[in-house]
């Protein structure tokens, strides 16, 4: 992405973006294209939004680690612009918030998770969402399933692909949480979407 557009792009969202709100993207890396295939949908990678000392960041779970992203840098890694921003219809109180750093902060440095193994220690970015905002507030966002629901709900799925990256056996029950299922949850509303 050119500098221009995203500087662009970068201060339409720092317009209408609050802390606690959740930053979905569309990575242009193989394996994020075939998440968002695999869930059928356009997006493959979320976080949320913390402000500290005025700077806007993203707590996020991305290749190898849980870490705290400057919202640039975050959003230079989406594809064609494509980001959307959905917060809690609920609300927030900053006593919210502060639980929401508390939750994330205890999940920074967890190694990221390449089988997107839902039970496992490590993190991968829809679970340390949906754990983030489960610990700190009680409310889970995305849906829980297994990789076998998951790849039969959606036929377009590569399966010879996921063969693959399993070392040919998947893990039919494994369970799991996408980024593709927290973008449509009902409990958040959309506050900037550009797609």
């Amino acid at each position: 992405m050119g500098q221009h557009l995203l500087s662009t792009l970068e201060n339409d969202v720092r317009q209408q973006i609050r802390e606690g709100d959740i930053l979905f993207i569309s990575i242009n890396a193989f394996l994020y294209k075939q998440v968002a295939k695999g869930t059928g949908s356009w997006c493959s990678h979320v976080g949320f939004a913390i402000q500290e000392e005025g700077d806007w960041y993203v707590l996020e779970s991305k290749v190898p680690v849980v870490k705290k992203t400057p919202l640039r840098d975050f959003l230079s890694r989406t594809c064609n612009n494509e980001v959307v921003i959905r917060r809690l219809k609920s609300g927030l109180l900053d006593s919210d918030i502060d639980q929401l750093r508390l939750a994330a902060n205890k999940r920074m440095g967890k190694w990221y998770h390449l089988g997107f193994d839902y039970d496992s220690p490590r993190q991968f970015c829809s679970k340390f969402v949906y754990q983030v905002f489960s610990d700190a507030l009680g409310v889970r966002l995305g849906k829980l399933e297994t990789l076998e629901q998951l790849l039969e709900q959606n036929p377009q799925a590569s399966v010879g692909f996921w063969r693959i990256w399993y070392f040919g056996l998947i893990p039919w029950k494994r369970r799991t949480v996408t980024p593709a299922s927290q973008l449509v949850d009902s409990q958040l509303e959309t506050v900037f979407a550009n797609v």
